[in-house]
């Protein structure tokens, strides 16, 4: 009995190290990258000689947020604007996620709806967005179901084609087992490819947020006019050269924080279940 405590003891152990070894390795990935965006965000403005009426580097930016007269207004103005891009990204991002996990589920039991279905999806990923909205404005208006279509359709493919890979990477000598048990198509479904499939699915999620906020972004352009995507035209128009560069650099760290914690997330998950390699930070 002590024996196989010692054992359990000896396993949490083992996982509680494997766990902070990929969180470590997380955050100095998440921190080398964005030394590594901010030195050449203000290099390429050094070697391309940007005008700095219309070029503001990290330093302007920080003035702009946090040392300005009117910081605290213009944090209160970009952040509001940035809280209602990730409200939309997040609405897209569900919408496409759930619709790709539903056509790969459909896919594996039944290919012919996969070949009825997927040239769909790939008409979907070859017509470009910019000419697809203004006809998905006038089907669903100018609210939140063109933001969930047009979110849906930039996370839809990558998340479908990711899934379907995953889900098809069940061992075969696996699901023979299931069958010659009775079990169905579904069972073989339920019991082998979805668990096989977590790491494609995880790939699928990390993959999605940067593509949900860029469709969040195209949404608000071009139908919602609110959020970070709505607020850009304008001040570019006005010249506001300082809100559009704090704009683009706070959608930018959303967007690498959200995928840098769904990567933290992917390898801790699959590091318990034993499905990912550790490797030393």
């Amino acid at each position: 009995m002590s024996d196989a405590t010692e054992t359990s003891a000896s396993l949490r152990r083992q996982a509680a190290v494997s766990t902070a070894r990929v969180l470590g390795r997380g955050l100095l990935m998440f921190a080398l990258t964005l030394v590594v965006v901010t030195a050449l965000w203000q290099v390429m403005l050094w070697v391309f000689g940007v005008n700095p009426y219309v070029g503001k580097g990290p330093a302007d930016i920080w003035t702009y947020l946090m040392a300005d007269d009117a910081a605290a207004e213009n944090r209160a103005l970009l952040f509001g604007r940035l809280g209602v891009t990730l409200g939309h990204a997040l609405l897209g991002f569900a919408a496409g996620l759930v619709v790709a996990l539903l056509g790969a589920i459909l896919f594996q039991l039944n290919r012919g709806i996969e070949h009825t279905l997927m040239p769909l999806a790939m008409l979907l990923r070859s017509v470009p967005l910019v000419a697809m909205a203004p006809v998905i404005t006038l089907i669903f208006g100018r609210d939140l179901w063109s933001v969930a279509v047009i979110g849906g359709i930039v996370v839809l493919f990558p998340a479908l084609v990711n899934i379907v890979f995953g889900l098809r990477s069940a061992s075969p000598q696996m699901n023979d087992v299931v069958h010659v048990y009775g079990g169905s198509a579904f069972t073989a479904l339920r019991k082998v490819a979805l668990p096989s499939s977590l790491p494609a699915f995880f790939a699928a999620v990390r993959i999605s947020v940067p593509g949900a906020i860029t469709g969040a972004l195209l949404a608000e352009w071009l139908a919602t006019s609110d959020g970070i995507g709505g607020g850009i035209g304008p001040a570019i128009s006005q010249s506001k050269f300082p809100e559009v560069w704090a704009s683009v650099v706070l959608v930018t760290a959303a967007a690498l924080i959200l995928y840098n914690v769904m990567q933290v997330v992917e390898d801790v998950a699959l590091t318990r279940m034993g499905m990912h390699p550790v490797k030393g930070v």
